[in-house]
């Protein structure tokens, strides 16, 4: 059974049972009709997923994990804030004619810093870090840059990685302000689970547990009948991850270079409307 399955279904639960609405303000997100998207939430969501035990994608419904894959590479690869550099059309609805988001997510990993070590953006610091001074309790990246808010489609959800290396394992946090649980929370374990294991392999270590913290953790009022009879599906084993071992670096990396053996979760068809 997917541990990553029996998180979530816990997650969704506590808050569809315990959680508060936010009914009764103003919110920001609106539907494509113009009405206010309302959710019901819990603050401060932790969970942990132990990258030895398994590979923490959810079967109880189906996620794109190669398109999830695309964007993780287009933010921290490609360092590219341009839709045209995505495959995918998860970011259409916050650019602007030009493809740009603004100088959000990859534009923030790529403004370069000086060090006495030379000159470094933010990626290229954690793998130069992780492969010469892997004792640091300082490698981690932050893209909720305050001065460049005002200049992004959209405020950063996913917003800080820190990276932690033990013996030879490399753990990792994940930061978020925001969670939609439907539409994102898995898509994002998912590609901050693979980044973990492609940094812990291009550093000679071994990939260890991801933490992930959430501070709003909410289910939409309109994703509520679309995720019910997802939470009564039984959990199936997770599969196996598999990377190509000949890969060294971190920019060789492409989506083909990975694969799940045994994936087989229950279809999920139902189009999941998205709050702009």
């Amino acid at each position: 059974m997917s541990r990553a399955d029996e998180i979530f279904i816990g997650n969704c639960k506590d808050i569809i049972e315990n959680g508060i609405w936010d009914t009764d303000q103003m919110v920001r997100p609106r539907w494509e009709d113009g009405t206010p998207a309302h959710t019901v939430k819990k603050f401060g969501i932790v969970n942990r997923y132990n990258l030895k035990e398994e590979f923490p994608i959810l079967t109880i419904r189906r996620t794109y994990w190669k398109s999830a894959l695309d964007e993780l590479l287009w933010i921290w690869q490609k360092k590219s804030n341009n839709i045209h550099d995505l495959s995918s059309h998860v970011w259409d609805s916050w650019a602007d004619d030009s493809g740009s988001i603004g100088k959000a997510y990859g534009y923030q990993l790529s403004k370069k810093s000086i060090y006495p070590e030379g000159e470094f953006d933010q990626v290229d610091r954690v793998i130069y870090d992780l492969k010469n001074n892997p004792a640091s309790r300082r490698i981690l990246t932050n893209i909720y840059n305050f001065e460049d808010l005002h200049e992004m489609a959209l405020y950063p959800c996913a917003y800080s990685m820190t990276f932690n290396v033990s013996g030879n394992t490399l753990n990792t946090i994940l930061n978020q302000r925001s969670q939609d649980m439907l539409a994102a929370n898995n898509w994002n374990v998912v590609q901050y689970s693979l980044l973990t294991h492609m940094m812990a392999k291009v550093a000679g270590l071994e990939a260890g547990e991801l933490v992930h913290v959430i501070a709003d953790a909410h289910l939409y009022d309109r994703h509520l009948d679309l995720i019910n009879p997802i939470l009564e599906n039984k959990p199936k084993p997770a599969p196996e991850l598999i990377i190509d071992p000949s890969v060294a670096d971190f920019y060789s990396f492409t989506k083909d270079h990975f694969k799940l053996g045994k994936y087989e979760p229950y279809d999920f068809d139902e189009k999941i409307p998205i709050a702009v």
